[in-house]
């Protein structure tokens, strides 16, 4: 059974009301009530021997995107911190950006630029470890997207859930908020690990 981790250390942080963070956690609370829910029915499924049944298989397919929803908002929280921290310029993770992207400042360009292609979905700056390269990707739907194989270093939640109650359709505008609050020393941990 899952258990919803508590993120109210980041009421307050600039660029996120209270309300829009409060709304956020409790939708994440919703993916960790249905983790468990689909959990639960399909301990009943099996010991009633329904696997083969149309609802065992919708459950299947229904458990990856509350399971990844939940992660990902996990991963996401995480790398925030009221306030932010800094990327140090003489991070390992700063000096493969700057080595594979070209500049840290490219890299982050195409970060801000992926966050903001229509539609919903999630920017996730991706660590491949066979070939030990950096790529910023999109996953629409949690679900769709995911890179096999890769460690999601940097999560920014782009549904709209994330910012229309502060920004409207001012995506750009809560993508600035969300850089400014990257807590990096997270994210260099995910990295280094």
């Amino acid at each position: 059974m899952y258990e919803a981790k508590k993120f109210d250390h980041l009421l307050g942080t600039p660029g996120f009301s209270d309300t829009l963070l409060k709304n956020h956690f409790a939708l994440y609370e919703g993916y960790v009530k249905n983790c468990n829910l689909i959990h639960d029915r399909f301990a009943e499924l099996k010991k009633n021997d329904l696997f083969g049944s149309p609802e065992y298989a919708e459950l299947k397919r229904r458990s990856a995107w509350e399971f990844n929803g939940m992660r990902l908002h996990e991963l996401y929280f995480d790398n925030m911190k009221n306030g932010g921290s800094p990327l140090s310029e003489q991070s390992l993770l700063r000096a493969q950006l700057s080595e594979q992207k070209g500049s840290y400042e490219a890299w982050e360009k195409d970060f801000r630029a992926t966050g903001s292609m229509r539609g919903i979905g999630w920017t996730i700056l991706m660590y491949d470890k066979e070939t030990k390269s950096l790529r910023n990707s999109w996953v629409n739907e949690h679900d769709t997207g995911l890179c096999i194989g890769t460690i999601p270093l940097l999560v920014m939640d782009v549904f709209e859930h994330a910012y229309i109650t502060d920004y409207g359709i001012k995506r750009a505008d809560y993508i600035e908020a969300f850089m400014k609050a990257i807590d990096w020393s997270v994210v260099e941990q995910r990295f280094l690990a």
